[in-house]
């Protein structure tokens, strides 16, 4: 098996299409399609489900797009490690992010770290916190930056940032924004504002309240925020959010209530350019850069 087959297939997997995926690879579509029948016949499988218009993984090619995947990062870890050892580091850094992250300056870290290592491609993705730990462990991200998992996740690293309460977001006119503090009782029956369901803060706030009623399904901080203003809704958001606008009340909640945590996750064999910028990441959180 090699890894020019691996590539092949992986772009495949991903375009599903074999003359998209030629294309991507720089290749004739014929070569591209002779490698991966090679592949299948060496792992004695069908890879793709084949028509005239699209290709798509058979159950065979679904476990193999993980380890595939896995096995090129694996790869251009091996490359980059000899690279550092040589004093370089280059090649490939994929980062995943939340919207807001308030514990560091990401675009700030990327600028200073491209500016150190000129010869590694940054890509950024953002998204929720669920889907960008599974990048992470199927190797399409190297570093992301999101909220604890609630869950053990395994095949990856989590590296704690920082820790903060839970607070209540309501309109200014709502009648508990003059509180210095509440209980969640005091929310029964409340319409709630909310992340989707792949957000770690969703995960936390549903974990918290258990059944409510989620009027307002959104995918940003600041849709979110303004409905809270307007007094469609309460949030139970990071009190990281407060400094975001003063058009809405933040209220303490009573009691103890799990934390919110911004965590770094990487694979367990984080490449050279991975550690350097984990190592960004710390001197920008402890003020040394």
């Amino acid at each position: 098996m090699e890894l020019r087959q691996l590539e092949y297939f992986v772009a495949a997997a991903e375009e599903c299409h074999f003359t998209r995926a030629a294309k991507r690879m720089h290749v004739a579509q014929s070569g591209l399609s002779s490698a991966i029948r090679s592949l299948e016949r060496e792992l004695g499988a069908s890879l793709f489900i084949r028509s005239t218009r699209q290709v798509e993984l058979t159950p065979a090619g679904r476990a193999l797009l993980v380890e595939a995947r896995r096995a090129l990062s694996a790869t251009d870890a091996a490359r980059a490690a000899v690279a550092a050892v040589q004093g370089l580091i280059r090649g490939n850094l994929a980062v995943g992010s939340l919207q807001c992250v308030h514990v560091v300056n990401v675009p700030q870290i990327l600028a200073r770290f491209h500016a150190a290592h000129p010869g590694v491609e940054i890509q950024l993705r953002q998204g929720g916190s669920r889907h960008l730990v599974d990048q992470v462990r199927a190797g399409r991200l190297d570093v992301a930056l999101v909220a604890r998992p609630l869950r053990p996740v395994d095949d990856v690293l989590i590296r704690p940032l920082a820790s903060e309460p839970l607070v209540l977001a309501c309109a200014l006119e709502h009648p508990l924004a003059n509180r210095t503090e509440v209980s969640l009782h005091d929310l029964d029956g409340e319409p709630f504002v909310d992340f989707q369901q792949d957000w770690g803060s969703r995960d936390l706030v549903d974990s918290v309240l258990g059944e409510r009623r989620i009027a307002f399904e959104v995918n940003d901080v600041h849709s979110l925020l303004d409905l809270v203003t307007f007094g469609l809704g309460v949030a139970l958001v990071p009190q990281s959010f407060s400094v975001k606008t003063d058009k809405v009340q933040f209220v303490g909640i009573a009691g103890r209530l799990p934390s919110w945590d911004t965590v770094v996750v990487t694979s367990e064999t984080a490449s050279a350019a991975a550690t350097a910028l984990l190592d960004a990441v710390a001197a920008a959180r402890s003020g040394r850069a």
